[in-house]
């Protein structure tokens, strides 16, 4: 359990629909109604009565509100206390893969000129969460691959094609280019299911007449890798990843048919602070925006 999960079962027990509860944290539908059935399981217990006229906290429901809004209220103002103490202005950036492709120094290297008084935090968040730590507040602006969680202000970094890692054996690795219809039967590593469409869209759903087989899940690129050298499954991957994230027993192959990937960094609309502003200007100026 944590505070996210908290955040979406008052969002819910508030708003009466997953729906309106993932409009008002601006995350995806999915991602909330995910959650929720992972939180259920967990307890053990079903939280909410759900009907046509939308959703009712059942017993177990109001029983974990009470403490959930405690919980959440004492966050929030030990945060606020926190920050007001270190009055240094922070800005804390969220990452679900390395970002590199020549963005990534310079634009630190410019926010740093523009705002030497300004600490800036890395954080690299697993793919659990696909919002890279926007939707909780734990992360000011973040590095997302589209499609992510809809309802952020969001600027296009970087498109790049898609290619597949595979095992070196593989009977594939040999060949330097390759078509969607010879990998589509390959097993392959999936991101966790609170991904959500993002999870989809790296298994290519939309291209699929019937489910990709998924041999194994993963947290973050490096494990995904491992597993693909293992043997495991393959992944796809964009073509700038394939640079950073290089592994003995893997070959990255280029396959046609597949829509470029689109990486973006996105800020929560309502945050108009100065750091956001230029950390934002500093990264358009670094990816030639």
């Amino acid at each position: 359990m944590d505070l996210r999960q908290l955040r979406y079962v008052v969002a819910v027990a508030e708003e009466g629909t997953v729906t309106g509860a993932a409009a008002r944290l601006f995350v995806s539908q999915p991602a909330v109604s995910k959650q929720l059935r992972a939180l259920e399981r967990e307890l053990g217990a079903e939280l909410f009565v759900r009907d046509a006229r939308g959703m009712t906290p059942s017993r177990a429901g109001e029983a974990l509100l009470a403490g959930a809004r405690d919980l959440l209220d004492g966050w929030d103002v030990t945060l606020a206390r926190v920050r007001e103490v270190a009055r240094t202005p922070r800005i804390v950036v969220g990452m679900q893969t390395a970002v590199g492709r020549g963005i990534h120094r310079a634009a630190l290297d410019r926010f740093r000129s523009a705002r030497p008084s300004t600490t800036l935090s890395l954080r690299l968040v697993p793919w659990r969460d696909p919002t890279a730590g926007l939707a909780d507040g734990t992360s000011d602006v973040a590095f997302l691959w589209v499609p992510s969680d809809e309802g952020f202000a969001s600027v296009t970094v970087a498109r790049e094609r898609c290619l597949i890692a595979l095992p070196a054996d593989s009977p594939l690795a040999g060949r330097d280019r390759l078509r969607f219809e010879d990998v589509a039967s390959l097993p392959l590593v999936a991101l966790p299911e609170s991904a959500g469409a993002l999870r989809a869209w790296w298994l290519a759903d939309d291209l699929r007449t019937t489910p990709a087989e998924v041999a194994a899940t993963a947290e973050d690129a490096d494990t995904a890798l491992e597993l693909v050298a293992s043997g495991v499954g393959a992944v796809l991957l964009a073509e700038g990843n394939a640079g950073l994230y290089p592994r003995a027993g893997v070959v990255c192959r280029p396959v046609d048919g597949l829509p470029d990937a689109e990486l973006r960094l996105a800020w929560r609309p309502d945050d108009t602070r100065h750091e956001v502003r230029d950390f934002v200007a500093a990264v358009g100026r670094a990816s030639g925006g």
